[in-house]
C-alpha cells in the first residue's frame, strides 16, 4: 500500500490563496485614463475621418518629383550630414571628458560627480530644437546652429551612457592598474576607456545616425542644410522639388541606418 494515500490531504482553508487576476483591473484604467486625454485634448475622430480624403488630395500634390537640381540637393545633404557628425564629434569630446567624472568608480570626489551629473541632465533635458531656436538666434543662420544644437543635446546621452558603461568596469582591472602607482587619469585611461571601447563606439554610431535624423530637421527652423531648403519649397508650394528633398532625406536617412546597423554587429 502506498503511504502517501495514508496521509490526510490539507484542508482546503489551509491552501495558500490564487492571485487574482488583475488585467481586467488594470485594463479598465489604462482606457479610462486613454479616454480622459482624449477628452481633455479635444480629439475629434469625427473631424479626422472627414479630413481622409483633404489628406489625400493634399498628399497627391507630392506625385511627381522634381530631380532637375540633383546636384543642388545631394550638396545640400552633404551639408546637413556634415552637420551632423560635427554635432557627434563635439558631443563625444564633452561625453568622454565628462563621463570619467559622472562614474561613481572615477570621480574624484562627491562633488565632481553631482555636479557632471547634473550638467549631463541639463543637457538632455534641452530639446535639440529649443537649442537650434537659440542658437540661430544668437549666431544667424546656417549649420554651425545645428551641430551646437544637436552637440549639446546628445552629449548629455553620450556622457550618461559612457558613464554607465565605466561604472560596470570589472573591479579587479582598476585594482590591477591602481596596484601600479597609476593615479585617477591613468586608471580611467588605462582601465576605464580600454574596457568600454566597443560599447562606447556602438553608442557614438548610434548618435551619429540620430543626429543625421534631427540635422534635416533643424534645417526647418533655419539650422540649414537640406531642411532649409525643404522649409523654403513648402513655403512657396513647390511641391515637385518637395517631394525630391524628401525622397534624398528618406534615401539618406535608409543607407545610414543599413551602414549604422551594419557597423554595430560587426562590433558586437
Amino acid at each position: 500500500m502506498n503511504t502517501q494515500e495514508l496521509k490526510p490531504r490539507a484542508p482546503a482553508d489551509a491552501l495558500p490563496p490564487r492571485p487574482r487576476n488583475l488585467f481586467p483591473v488594470w485594463g479598465a484604467a489604462a482606457l479610462a485614463v486613454l479616454w480622459l486625454i482624449v477628452w481633455d485634448l479635444e480629439i475629434s475622430f469625427e473631424t479626422l475621418a472627414y479630413g481622409v480624403e483633404d489628406m489625400g488630395e493634399y498628399f497627391s500634390r507630392y506625385g511627381q518629383p522634381d530631380f532637375s537640381d540633383l546636384s543642388r540637393y545631394l550638396e545640400l545633404m552633404g551639408i546637413t550630414l556634415a552637420t551632423a557628425l560635427w554635432g557627434t564629434a563635439f558631443a563625444l569630446v564633452v561625453g568622454f571628458f565628462l563621463a570619467p567624472l559622472a562614474a561613481r568608480n572615477f570621480t574624484p570626489g562627491a562633488v565632481s560627480y553631482r555636479t557632471a551629473r547634473e550638467i549631463l541632465n541639463f543637457m538632455r533635458a534641452m530639446p535639440d530644437l529649443l537649442l537650434a531656436l537659440i542658437f540661430v538666434a544668437a549666431l544667424g543662420l546656417g549649420p554651425l546652429p545645428g551641430a551646437l544644437a544637436l552637440g549639446v543635446h546628445t552629449a548629455g546621452f553620450l556622457g550618461k551612457f559612457f558613464a554607465e558603461s565605466l561604472e560596470r568596469v570589472d573591479k579587479g582591472v582598476c585594482e590591477g592598474v591602481a596596484s601600479t602607482g597609476a593615479n585617477v587619469p591613468q586608471m580611467v585611461m588605462y582601465a576605464g576607456w580600454p574596457s568600454i571601447l566597443r560599447e562606447a563606439l556602438g553608442y557614438t554610431l548610434y548618435i551619429l545616425d540620430r543626429n543625421v535624423r534631427m540635422a534635416s530637421v533643424l534645417g526647418l527652423v533655419g539650422a540649414g542644410g537640406i531642411g532649409l531648403a525643404l522649409h523654403d519649397t513648402l513655403r512657396l508650394f513647390d511641391y515637385g522639388q518637395s517631394a525630391a528633398l524628401i525622397l534624398v532625406i528618406l534615401a539618406t536617412i535608409l543607407i545610414i541606418d543599413y551602414a549604422s546597423a551594419w557597423l554595430r554587429r560587426r562590433l558586437g
